[in-house]
């Protein structure tokens, strides 16, 4: 791995001196002011990234910055003794006012590092959506496949354009041009804040804080700042060329992957270890809920952490209410309630090796009220609704190493989705109650409700509800969606979370 940065640091040295072509203008020229469905020149196919190792030093294969680039003497070349230089501040946006070459915009959604959805005008796409893959650079992969660094790229491009007061999307030569895979435009992504009065170059900033590689990065109308950059990330030894490990990366055996993707994909990680993060909101028996907000379908999903009995004291203290934590443990299926929990932890009191503590259950930290239930409102129709999610993940074709965008169709009940985690419905009719009447559950309660024609089931499980303090009347629930007998219904850990509206 040294050897391959050493060897990538040498061919951005030898472009630096030979590039000869005449001066990148920053003004915009105009060729055509069509949209185009070819891809062009700037693929951003050619880099990937070989994030996942321990070494922690990113790569390039064919995503070099070699090949008819442009130079502007103009542009400074860093020098390791002095300050660092701000290329992606030096860069200057300079708007016509021709919306064929950039145009102003919000964020729809964020997808990872190098991959933003932004809100645009119908008269562009006639779904309102610029799916923008950003020119110059290839981040490490943070959805789905999950590598080095890819998380810290993610959370930096997030954080910077969450914080925006103005977006500019900007095309490269006048036209809005698609990626190889024809599903993302290419563009460059400028923006300012409330602080300051000029934009500043997200691409660029990306390579100088050495949280992407590079990816034909000399080929464009700013590859003289690309260039630059990236030397001065490698010479400093900036993130993923820094050979320390990444410490939001998990370096055990286990699948990285996140919540909603076990969730959707349930049966392919039974018996498997895996390590993803959440939130901790409710205990219960020998374990504790974990749920994550996904923007993708505006849903918070949830899972069950089996912690066993007799779980020493440190490990109740990391998986307490409250805490943000990464769960380390096996998928196994629960066959006496038909559904998945992760058990079988791995946790040490003693580890202190980087290694060993990626290999652990272990606190992330506090986040406020954001680690405490939400209890979020759906209708029983909503409950019951099937949501065509189009489940998207970033992988690299091990033969081309270009990146593929993988568009997976799923069906699912949004039940099935929110099974394990939190929330509260409204309007429910209590039309029957039921008494369990032997085993660990004798005395619990289960109230059949309906509303809207459609019905649900409220499981109890505590003693002590009373009948005729519920029946025949409308109540509202706060609960975790629980699946049982073939159903998917609201458990209800306390009487204090069912409430008589009517």
């Amino acid at each position: 791995m040294k050897k391959a940065i050493k060897i990538f640091s040498l061919l951005i040295a030898l472009l630096c001196s030979s590039l000869f072509v005449s001066s990148c203008e920053v003004t915009v020229t105009v060729k055509d002011d069509k949209k185009t469905q070819e891809s062009s020149n700037q693929n951003q196919g050619g880099g990937t990234s070989t994030g996942g190792n321990s070494e922690g030093g990113g790569t390039s294969t064919g995503g070099n910055t070699e090949g008819g680039g442009t130079t502007d003497p103009n542009v400074p070349i860093s020098n390791p003794d002095e300050d660092p230089i701000d290329y992606a501040g030096l860069a200057t946006l300079k708007t016509t006012g021709n919306t064929s070459v950039y145009m102003e915009v919000t964020v729809k959604l964020f997808i990872d590092g190098d991959t933003t959805h932004f809100n645009v005008p119908t008269t562009f796409s006639s779904d309102g959506t610029l799916k923008a893959r950003y020119l110059g650079v290839n981040t490490p992969e943070s959805t789905g496949k999950i590598e080095e660094y890819g998380k810290q790229a993610s959370n930096y491009t997030k954080s910077k354009l969450a914080s925006a007061t103005s977006i500019i999307v900007e095309s490269d030569d006048g036209n809005w041009n698609v990626d190889s895979t024809g599903g993302r435009y290419l563009v460059w992504v400028w923006y300012k804040t409330a602080d300051s009065s000029s934009y500043r170059n997200l691409n660029i900033e990306l390579l100088q804080e050495g949280l992407a590689i590079a990816s034909n990065s000399a080929n464009n109308k700013y590859g003289t700042y690309c260039v630059n950059a990236i030397s001065q990330a490698q010479e400093r030894k900036l993130k993923i060329y820094s050979g320390e490990k990444d410490p939001l990366f998990y370096y055990g055996d286990a699948i990285v992957t996140d919540l909603r993707t076990i969730r959707l994909h349930i049966a392919d990680y039974k018996d498997k270890k895996v390590a993803f993060e959440g939130n901790v909101v409710k205990t219960y028996s020998q374990g504790v809920y974990l749920e994550e907000y996904y923007e993708e379908e505006g849903l918070y999903y949830g899972f069950y952490a089996y912690l066993g009995y007799g779980a020493p004291g440190y490990l109740e203290e990391i998986m307490s209410i409250g805490n943000r934590v990464r769960v380390v443990g096996k998928i196994q299926l629960y066959e006496a309630g038909g559904t998945y929990q992760i058990a079988g932890l791995t946790y040490s009191l003693f580890a202190e090796d980087p290694s060993e503590l990626a290999d652990n259950t272990s606190l992330i930290g506090t986040v406020g009220s954001a680690t405490k239930a939400q209890y979020q409102t759906v209708t029983i129709d909503q409950f019951n609704e099937t949501l065509n999610i189009d489940y998207v993940s970033i992988t690299t074709d091990p033969d081309t190493e270009e990146e593929v965008i993988n568009h997976e169709p799923i069906q699912v009940v949004r039940a099935e989705c929110m099974l394990n985690a939190s929330v509260k419905m409204d309007n429910l009719y209590v039309a029957s109650i039921y008494t369990t009447q032997s085993g660990n559950s004798a005395g619990c309660k289960t109230l059949t409700c309906t509303c809207n024609g459609k019905t649900i089931k409220i499981r109890t499980t505590f003693t002590g509800l009373v009948d005729e303090d519920y029946l025949n009347k409308v109540v509202s629930v706060k609960g975790f969606v629980d699946y049982y007998d073939g159903t998917y219904q609201i458990e209800l850990f306390s009487k204090k979370l069912l409430t008589v509206t009517q």
